[in-house]
């Protein structure tokens, strides 16, 4: 079994799958850790759980800019809040 979660310090690693169980409806495995301790990790972070859709789509890439996304956040809870009256958009 393969960790792929980009993130994880064993990404890339090769472990020893032990088994697979559902907790507390979360799908986990369970693997043999460098001291030989029984450690779990989230399904979907190996090679054992389908690739997630959108990660396979995005290939790494972002349609939007961060700085962009932060503008139009700004802007939403500005219209949200009433800031942007009648008066302000007559003139």
């Amino acid at each position: 079994m393969r960790v792929v979660h980009p993130f994880h310090p064993w990404f890339g690693r090769d472990l020893e799958f032990v088994k697979r169980r559902r907790n507390w409806r979360a799908d986990r495995v369970y693997v043999f850790g460098d001291a030989g301790e029984l450690v779990s990790l989230p399904a979907e972070w190996t090679d054992l759980a389908p690739v997630d859709p959108f990660v396979v789509v995005a290939a790494g890439r972002a349609p939007f800019r961060t700085a962009d996304l932060l503008k139009l956040a700004d802007e939403v809870a500005r219209l949200r809040s009433g800031a942007a009256g009648a008066q302000e958009i007559l003139p």
